[in-house]
Formats: C-alpha cells, structure tokens, sequence
C-alpha cells in the first residue's frame, strides 16, 4: 500500500511539473505554432490556385488557336493578356516558392527548438529523479533525527529528575551541615565558657595559695627575726669569683678557693624559710649571693636551639654577613629545573627542590656543597622548601596538591597533608612548629594541625597564593591579583589588604619580623614596614626582571641587605641603608633564577635556576 502512494505520488508530481511547464512555455511556442498554421494554410491555397489555374490554361490555348483562325487582332491582344497573366502568376509563383522556403526554414528552426526543449525535458526529468532521491534520503536523515531528538529528550527528562533529586539532598545536607555548624559553634561557646571558669576556679585557688605562702614567709621571717644568731670565730667563709660561672662546691679553674678567715660566722637559717622562697620564686631563679648562675640558664639572644645537624650550633649564629662576591661551588642539582633552595637554622645544610620530584639535602663543607641525602616521596615538582627552628624537620610543598614534612636525620617521610584542589605553591611552620600554613593554585590557604594530622581550618582568599610568611599570631600571603593580605589567625579574617603594582612572587620577613620583603612581576622589590602597613623602601635596577610567578627573594640575617634572582641570570645584592645595588654577580647562571636563600650565618648566599644548576656564593 505504501509503495502504491508514492508511486502515485512521483506520478502526480511528474503531472504537476509538465503542466506548470506547459503553462511557462506555451506562450512562447504559441507564435510558431499560428505561422506553421498559416504555412500549411498558404500551401493548401497554392494548391488549389494551380488546380484552378491549370484548366485556365488549357481554354486560353484553346481559344488562342480558335481566335488566331478567326481574328487575327484578338489573338494578339489575347496573347497580351495570356503574357501579362503569366508573368503575374509567375510572380505569385516566386512570392509563394519564397514563403514556403521561408516557412520551411522557421520550420527548421522550430524542429531544433523542439529538440533542445525534448533535452531540456530530459535533463529536468534526471534532475527531478536525482531530487526525489535526495528528497528520499533527507526524509530519511530526517526520521533518525527525530528518534535522536527524542532520546535526546528523554536522557535530558532523565538528568533534569536526577538533578532535582541531586537538589534536594544538597539542601538537605547543606541544613544538615549548617545545624552541625550551630552545634559545633554552641558546643565551643560552651567549652569555652567552661574553660573560663576552670581559669578563674584556678587563678583564684592559685591567688589563695600565694597569700597563704606569702603569710607564712611573713611568719617564718618574723620569728627567724626574733631568734637570736649566734657566731663562732673559727669559721671561714667561702669566696668565689664571680666569673667563675660554678655551682655550690665547685671551685673555678682560673682562681683557687681561698678561705679567708672571719671573726663572726652565722648560723644557717631554717630549712622552712629556704624553702618557702624556693617555692615563690623557684628553684631555677634561687641563686646564692656571691655565685653566678648555673650555665644552662645563660644562652646568648641570638642562638639557635639544638637539632641533629647543629649540635655544634656557634656556626648557625649571624657574626657577620658577607655580601657574596664569587662563586665558591657550581654543581648540578637535580635533573631539571630548580624551583626552591633553603639554608638550615644552623647554616650546615643546604635543601633543594626540582621538578624531578626530589628534595635534596646537601653539606656545607669548606666551601663546597657535598652531596648527603634525597628526600622522596612527592609525585610532582617541589614548589616550596622550608625547615622547622630545630631544624629537625623539613616541610615541602609540590604541584601534587599535597605538602609534606620529613625528618632530617633519617630521610623518612613522617606527614603527608591532602586536601587542596590545586598545586600547593607555600608552605610554612608557625612559630610553634606543631602548625603549618600552606596556600595554594585553588585560591585557599589551610592551617594544619602536625598532632592530629588534619586541617583546622581553611580560609578562602579570592585569589591564587604564590608566597607566604607567618608571625606569632599573623599570616601573609602574596597572591595572584597584586594583592598581599594580612591574614588574623584567631578570627580567620583578612586584617588588612596592601595591594602592588604586579603579582605578588615573594614574601620574606627579617629577623625581628617588624619588615615585610615583596617581589612582585612589575620588576620591584620592596620592604614594608608591617608597625604602619606601609612601603617603606622599593628597590629596583637595570636589567632586573622578575622570571616567573614564584620567584624568591631574601633578606640577609641581619636584615642590611637584600638578594634577588632575575630573568636574565644575574644575581642582584642592594643595600638596605642606601637602597642602591650594592652588587651584580651575573657570570655563572645560563637561564633564569628562581630562588635565594642566605645562610642564617651570613657567610653564603645560594641561588637555583630554570636550569639544572645551584650555585653556592661567599667573598672568600
């Protein structure tokens, strides 16, 4: 049934094209069509005129001959007649053989036009039999189309539902969470307030005991007042020198113990009052009249505490910083570029990082940096170095969204801390070293806790964070949008924003943490002052172009001069009193540097490039 419809159907279509063509075309064959007419016309006249004309003839020659017998002047003017009559025919003759050339010529003319017409029929009929094909083929592309539209439709019905679905449980967890969070919030407020109290409960118990230590030191005075002390003249007293640095019993090597004798010798006083003023002040703080304190209490201001790669630690301690002039050791580092470098506490060991993945632990040794260990584990590129106060542990941030924290000694992976959603860029220790703060390419800067191993907080800052640095209760972080923020670690709120001129490469504070050292991509290094929040000095210089998004700049130990890599190779030293280049060591690096570091000795600068190669500076 369905072929006999669209037989019917091309059939009806053919009718439709020839009609409409009958109807475009009859006017302009309807012209030729009336001359061939009035051809055919003329011709059948022409044939009944020499039908006609032919009997004619023949009485004419017949009345010729009777009149030449009869009259002879009738036959002449008959000859006349029968002369002039043929001469007019003739002319018809002429008139009508030209016509019907002429009309046999358009006949001619109208075969061929017919002809081509019969081609052009033809060709149509190809043309519309190639379209009714294409015509076949649409319908059919067409058909899938529809049943690919409808599942279209149908697998999009299918994931509206499951996105609604999906909606209703984020609202539902998300009133879940913020209830959680209600509940969190009044179980710390409750914590806290109890907290309060068992401070208050124990700064009251702790005031009663002092009073009640304090009245019974009165008492014991009072009555120790009241005995009377007597004094032998035999006894002697003791005198040491006060450089001596001994405890009781021990004599100074340098001066022998004399004993000097006295006229009047006092009796000890009661073991009571001894211990009572141990108590209120402490054993630690109870030093006899005469004796200088124990050694253990007595550190210089500037030494650093003990770790197993500084026992020995007077090397780690800043005598005097030396601006480098030379290039002690150039060696390869890692297989690849360097992107971080990093002096330890006490000056013996230096730490480099690579995009091999590897962080590695080199020895400070007459100049030179001999190879001591490799710290693996990462699964990409390190980004960041930094060692703990004791220089025990060291920290590392990678482009594996991940920081990590080994132990010096052993080489040992000890944590691995997960949770951004891009590559971690920084990483630092607090003040305390049991917290890091690391921020990273996903715009959030997280704070860890290293005894619990999980993060306390995350803090979104709108922007990619390249660098930061922390203070006992501050953190600063250089980002992406040209902005340092000032970070409040208690409230988790941004305390104040300084922004620049470019983006934020590097952070570096000195060494009594009151100036904050920038480097940013507009090419200049600055010092803000962090009492006023303000720059305080910028500094710059011909040829100094900052080479990547993480490159590092540092202050030297005793913050008097400042140390930056450039795009170029060359090493840059200013001046922090003159803020004017105070030196440009640009002979040994072939590509750009990424980082500096200054020993906290002051005796060597190290610096790292987009190469392979580190190099170790002194002006020995």
């Amino acid at each position: 049934m369905a072929e006999r419809c669209a037989e019917c159907s091309w059939k009806r279509h053919i009718l439709d094209q020839l009609k409409a063509r009958d109807r475009v075309q009859r006017q302009s064959f309807e012209e030729i069509v009336l001359q061939y007419n009035r051809l055919l016309e003329k011709s059948d006249l022409q044939t009944v005129l020499s039908e006609r004309y032919q009997p004619d003839k023949y009485d004419v020659h017949r009345g010729h001959d009777s009149c030449m017998g009869t009259d002879p002047s009738r036959g002449e003017v008959l000859q006349q007649e029968m002369s002039q009559m043929r001469i007019k025919h003739q002319e018809e003759l002429t008139e009508l053989h030209k016509k019907r050339g002429e009309l046999a010529q358009n006949v001619i003319e109208l075969n061929n036009q017919i002809q081509q017409k019969d081609k052009e029929i033809q060709s149509n009929a190809a043309k519309m039999s190639e379209y009714q094909q294409q015509i076949s083929s649409l319908e059919g592309d067409c058909r899938e189309l529809r049943g690919y539209l409808q599942d279209l439709e149908r697998a999009n019905q299918t994931l509206k539902d499951e996105y609604d679905a999906l909606q209703i449980t984020f609202s539902a967890l998300e009133e879940k969470l913020r209830k959680t969070s209600e509940d969190n919030q009044e179980l710390v407020s409750r914590w806290m307030a109890e907290k309060a109290q068992e401070a208050n409960k124990l700064n009251a118990e702790n005031e009663k005991d002092s009073r009640r230590r304090q009245a019974k030191l009165q008492k014991e005075l009072a009555d120790a007042a009241k005995e009377p002390l007597p004094i032998e003249q035999d006894d002697d007293i003791e005198v040491l020198s006060e450089d001596g640095g001994k405890g009781p019993g021990e004599t100074s090597p340098k001066r022998p113990l004399s004993r000097t004798p006295s006229k009047k010798s006092s009796q000890p006083p009661p073991a009571g009052l001894l211990d009572s003023i141990s108590n209120i002040f402490g054993e630690s703080e109870c030093v006899k009249p005469g004796l200088a304190p124990p050694l253990s209490r007595r550190r210089p201001a500037n030494s650093f505490s003990s770790s197993p790669e500084n026992t020995d630690a007077p090397s780690g301690v800043c005598a005097e910083v030396r601006v480098p002039s030379t290039a002690l050791h150039v060696f390869e580092a890692h297989d690849g570029e360097v992107n971080a470098v990093r002096f330890s506490p006490g000056s013996r060991l230096l730490a480099t990082g690579g995009m091999d993945r590897r962080v590695k632990l080199w020895e400070v040794v007459a100049g030179r940096c001999e190879p001591k260990g490799a710290l693996t584990g990462s699964n990409a590129g390190i980004t960041s170095i930094e060692f703990d106060s004791a220089g025990s542990y060291l920290l590392a941030a990678s482009n594996d969204f991940a920081s990590r924290i080994w132990t010096v000694d052993d080489y040992k992976l000890r944590h691995t801390l997960t949770g951004h959603s891009g590559k971690v860029l920084a990483a630092r220790f607090l003040l305390d070293n049991a917290r890091i703060v690391s921020g990273s390419y996903d715009r959030t800067l997280k704070l860890w806790d290293l005894r619990s191993k999980v993060c306390m907080k995350t803090v979104f800052a709108g922007s990619s964070c390249n660098d930061i640095v922390c203070t006992e209760q501050c953190v600063m972080s250089g980002h992406f949008d040209k902005k340092v923020r000032f970070w409040d670690i208690r409230a988790e709120s941004i305390v104040q924003e300084l922004e620049l001129f470019g983006r934020v490469t590097s952070l570096d504070l000195n060494h009594d943490r009151t100036e904050l050292l920038t480097c940013s991509r507009d090419d200049l290094v600055k010092i803000i002052d962090l009492r006023t929040n303000a720059v305080r000095q910028t500094f710059s210089a011909q040829g100094f172009k900052c080479g990547a998004d993480w490159t590092r700049v540092t202050f030297s130990p005793d913050g008097s001069y400042v140390a930056g890599g450039s795009a170029d190779g060359a090493l840059y030293i200013w001046n922090v009193l003159t803020g004017k280049v105070d030196r440009t060591l640009d002979r040994n690096h072939n590509s750009a540097i990424n980082s500096v570091s200054w020993s906290p000795s002051g005796a060597f600068v190290a610096s790292v490039e987009k190469g392979s190669k580190a190099i170790l500076w002194s002006d020995m």
